[in-house]
């Protein structure tokens, strides 16, 4: 049995420790499949980041919108906090099985990157898709902005599962 057990601990990369000063830890190679993220100073742009060997700008890059999905007997409902963003750079696609929120948040003042003590507010575009748990009814979904929050309301489909058939004689 013993034999077993070691066998598989052997398989499995598990060394047996019979008492803690048997044990040594091993050195573990990184996962080399990992990204390695640099932070890089650079052009007039701003900080870049490169990950493995390619740059990326924040200025162009695309947020990513928070929400919250709950459902109730009628509908499914979306809710984000969309605080500055202008109801006209909001673009809402409804599909029967899913959902597809983008917009842009602009900055109002200019402000240099070396001026900012924190900087945790995203500016600029942002997007998010969301896929139903059930069929609704593009046609019939609402949307409002009230107070910061945008609010989507989209009524599901009660599709009769089965349908009882009386047989007639003739």
């Amino acid at each position: 049995m013993d034999n077993n057990k070691e066998f598989f601990e052997k398989l499995a990369g598990i060394s047996s420790v019979n008492s803690e000063d048997d044990f040594e830890p091993e050195l573990v190679k990184a996962d080399t499949r990992t990204p390695l993220i640099e932070k890089e100073e650079s052009s007039s742009k701003g900080d870049l980041l490169k990950i493995s060997g390619e740059d990326f700008d924040f200025d162009d890059a695309e947020g990513h919108l928070t929400i919250d999905v709950y459902q109730n007997d009628e509908n499914i409902v979306i809710e984000s906090t969309i605080a500055g963003v202008n109801v006209d750079d909001l673009d809402i696609a409804i599909t029967p099985e899913s959902v597809t929120i983008k917009g842009k948040r602009e900055k109002k003042e200019k402000v240099k990157k070396d001026d900012y003590l924190y900087q945790e507010c995203f500016w600029g575009k942002f997007s998010r898709s969301i896929i139903l748990p059930q069929e609704i009814d593009p046609d019939k979904s609402q949307a409002s902005l009230k107070e910061g929050i945008l609010k989507i309301v989209l009524p599901k489909v009660h599709k009769t599962k089965s349908k009882k058939v009386r047989v007639k004689l003739d």
